[in-house]
């Protein structure tokens, strides 16, 4: 893998961490929210995430 690929999946765990620290009962919340929703929902919100982020990192990169 790339340089590039390890700094991203490094920058998304720093991101991660940061939202389960800042606001751990939020993020609990969500959780039991994303619970409640179909899988094909939760697949449907992955899927969005990917395209949209693909797209902005197009945009920037």
């Amino acid at each position: 893998m790339s340089h590039d690929l390890y700094a991203a999946l490094c920058l998304v765990m720093v991101i991660e961490g940061l939202v389960l620290f800042a606001a751990p009962r939020g993020w609990q919340a969500m959780a039991r929210e994303a619970l409640k929703l179909e899988p094909r929902t939760l697949r449907a919100f992955g899927a969005l995430a990917m395209v949209a982020g693909l797209l902005v990192l197009r945009l920037v990169h």
